[in-house]
Parts: C-alpha cells; sequence; structure tokens
C-alpha cells in the first residue's frame, strides 16, 4: 500500500491554519438594521431572534453597537409612517432611511449601505406601481398562494418604477449614503439610478446591485421585519424562476454592462452555484445575501439543540465566501464577528 500522499499531515493543529483555503474577517460582512418611522421604542422581530425595528431616534445607537463588534458596514432597511400605491415615503426628503441616513453618517464612522426598492413603501407591497389589478379567476383581489386560481393579469410598471428608483438613490445620495443597493430587480433599474446619481453629482456613489435576486420561499422572516409582503399576488413576474442559472448570468452581465459596482445574489445557500459562477465570469465585487429564512432555520434547529448554532453560523458564511463572495449580508454578521475576533 502506497501511502506517499497522505493530506492528513496537514490537518494538524498547529499547521491546520496556515494551509487554510478560506478566511472569514469581520470586514467581509454587512449588518442589515431595520430602522422603524412607526415606533418610538425597539421591538423584537419574532422570527428572526436577537433583530430588533428601531426608531430613528436609535438608529444611531443600533449601528454604534455593529460597530463594535468589528464589523464595519450596515444595510438600512426603512418602515416608513404611511404608505400609498406609489411608494412616494420613499423618496421624501424627511423619510425614515433619509432620515436615519443623516444620523448615523453625520455621528459614526460606519459605512452606510441602504437598500432602494419600493416594496415596504406601498400599500400593496409590491416593488414598484402596479399596472392595473391583480385579480384571481373569479375577478377578486387577494389570492396570494401563488397557485392556479392567481391569475397575474396585472404587473409592476417597470419603467414607472425606474423613475421613482430614481428619486430614492438620489434621495439617499444626498442624505449620505454610501452606497445604494437596488434591490427590485427591475429592468434597466442600474442605468436608471446610475444616471440619476451622476445628473445630481453623486458620481463617487456605487451601486451595488441585485443582479441575480430570485423569487425564493427563504424570505418570508424578512418581510415580516419589512413590513414588505405584498398584499396580494407574489413577485415571479419580476424576480427570477429559482430553475434557472443561464439566466442569471444574462442579469448579471446586464446589470455589470449598466454601471453596477458590486453583483449580489439573493439568496446565498441555495444558490452557491450562481454566486461561483458569476466570480469566474466577471471582475466585480460579489456579495451575497444570507437571507432571513437560512438565519430563522439555523436559529429554529438550534432551539431544538439540534445543531450547534455558532458552528453551523460560521460554517454557513464559510461556504459562501469559498463559493466566491467578497461581502456577505448576514443577520449573523454581528455575531459572527465577535466569534471571530474571540478567537484571536
Amino acid at each position: 500500500m502506497d501511502l506517499t500522499h497522505r493530506p492528513r499531515r496537514l490537518r494538524q493543529d498547529r499547521v491546520r491554519g496556515l494551509v487554510s483555503e478560506t478566511s472569514l474577517e469581520p470586514s467581509d460582512l454587512i449588518a442589515p438594521v431595520f430602522v422603524d418611522a412607526t415606533t418610538d421604542e425597539r421591538v423584537p422581530i419574532e422570527s428572526m431572534p436577537g433583530h430588533e425595528r428601531v426608531p430613528i431616534d436609535e438608529s444611531v445607537a443600533r449601528v454604534e453597537e455593529v460597530l463594535e463588534t468589528g464589523v464595519e458596514a450596515v444595510m438600512l432597511f426603512g418602515i416608513p409612517e404611511s404608505k400609498d400605491p406609489e411608494g412616494t415615503r420613499a423618496w421624501a426628503e424627511d423619510g425614515v432611511v433619509q432620515e436615519a441616513t443623516r444620523r448615523i453618517a453625520a455621528e459614526t464612522d460606519a459605512y452606510v449601505i441602504t437598500d432602494v426598492c419600493l416594496c415596504e413603501y406601498t400599500d400593496h407591497g409590491h416593488c414598484g406601481p402596479l399596472e392595473e389589478e391583480l385579480r384571481s379567476e373569479d375577478g377578486e383581489v387577494g389570492v396570494d398562494d401563488g397557485g392556479p386560481a392567481c391569475d397575474p393579469t396585472t404587473t409592476v410598471d417597470n419603467d414607472a418604477t425606474l423613475e421613482a428608483l430614481d428619486r430614492i438613490a438620489v434621495s439617499h445620495a444626498a442624505a449620505g449614503a454610501d452606497m445604494i443597493a437596488p434591490s427590485g430587480m427591475m429592468d434597466g433599474m442600474v442605468a436608471a439610478i446610475r444616471e440619476g446619481l451622476d445628473r445630481e453629482g453623486y458620481e463617487h456613489v456605487p451601486i451595488m446591485s441585485y443582479a441575480a435576486k430570485y423569487e425564493s420561499a427563504f424570505y418570508g422572516p424578512f418581510r415580516d421585519a419589512a413590513d414588505g409582503a405584498p398584499a396580494f399576488g407574489n413577485r415571479r413576474h419580476y424576480q427570477m424562476d429559482p430553475a434557472n442559472a443561464r439566466e442569471a448570468m444574462r442579469e448579471v452581465r446586464l446589470d455589470a454592462e449598466q454601471g453596477a459596482d458590486v453583483l449580489m445574489v439573493k439568496p446565498a445557500l441555495p444558490y452557491l452555484d450562481i454566486v461561483s459562477e458569476i466570480r469566474r465570469e466577471f471582475d466585480h465585487p460579489v456579495a451575497a445575501y444570507n437571507v432571513s429564512g437560512e438565519y430563522a432555520m439555523l436559529h429554529a434547529a438550534a432551539e431544538k439543540g439540534w445543531l450547534d448554532l455558532e458552528a453551523v453560523a460560521l460554517e454557513s458564511l464559510l461556504s459562501i465566501k469559498r463559493a466566491g463572495a467578497d461581502l456577505i449580508l448576514t443577520y449573523f454578521a454581528e455575531d459572527v464577528a465577535e466569534e471571530l475576533s474571540a478567537s484571536r
């Protein structure tokens, strides 16, 4: 028996770290922060243990808590004080994200990324103004199962949404956002936002596009957190089919051509093949969103005693990094960053 090659030689404790192929640092992570204009106190998010909606007055304190763990970047999501069919509070000068961004930029050293979408701001919960009502076959509005009874005779008005995204992005940049992250999967959204930012003198503000965002079942807890669930219908007419990989490359290529600076895949774990393919095909930084459902399912298993939460959280993020992600947006950001710091 020839045992010339013994890979176990390099798995011993004192050499293991020297030959480790993938490293994870707190600076690789982005922490989501939910700012709620409808509350004056912190509100726990039941489906996402350890996370809260915070009032605008608590936004700086919340970001400071993130920074203490070694994480340097945050993604802001807003819950507005009111909603309407067009989502007009999304670009209001005194809007929730705008006000929080001004305070955070002025009082902290955090790198502030802002989510640019309309689903939290429209009263119907879709990612832009609608062309017409979404109705079931019997004419009733409000079908939400996405099954045969749901006849999506309507969809988001893509081009009207682009105008809104332009206004939102400019308002966020004016408030002090360091990076803009459009997440609505509208055709042409990166070009529209890039044109708007450049027109208003914000050519230095980069865009991190949700370039391959799938219509996923893993978003449930986030929709509780951001109060952004569709009131009827579904989002399959603008978010990607989970069955499609080649389409993702087309979507990503279009965003890159339109000026995206960072390319994001959402969700992360079920789509590591997409992350890996983008890493091979593009020289842009690649981001991956370790979404709320991925976070919640590990917490649920840990509560049952079936998994070690710290271990599986770290292993999950390492797998995303190994697949090729440079940046990871994750609800585990603070806990994993503290664990990484403590292990040094």
